[in-house]
């Protein structure tokens, strides 16, 4: 690297920046390649989270009929004693 005494960066300066520059770069396709995996296996944990919701809430529907029938039956039976 010829020297520049018109420019401030010294050689040492200049290695140093552009081995921070492939270290960043190295980061940045490090950090692309995790989120094109894990966005995938997010969308997989949405899609198990979806399914257990609608599972449960299923459930809950139910219940809560076999509830509301519950209650008919003993009011048809009050009603039939009295």
């Amino acid at each position: 690297m010829l020297f520049n005494p018109l420019c401030p960066f010294s050689a040492a300066k200049v290695l140093a920046l552009k081995a921070t520059v492939l270290l960043l770069l190295t980061l940045l396709i490090k950090a692309k390649i995790r989120i094109t995996a894990f966005s995938a296996l997010g969308f997989a944990l949405l899609l198990l989270q979806t399914l257990v919701f609608l599972a449960l809430s299923g459930g809950l529907v139910v219940a809560a009929g076999g509830a509301a029938v519950l209650v008919a039956n003993q009011r048809r039976k009050t009603a039939a004693a009295a």
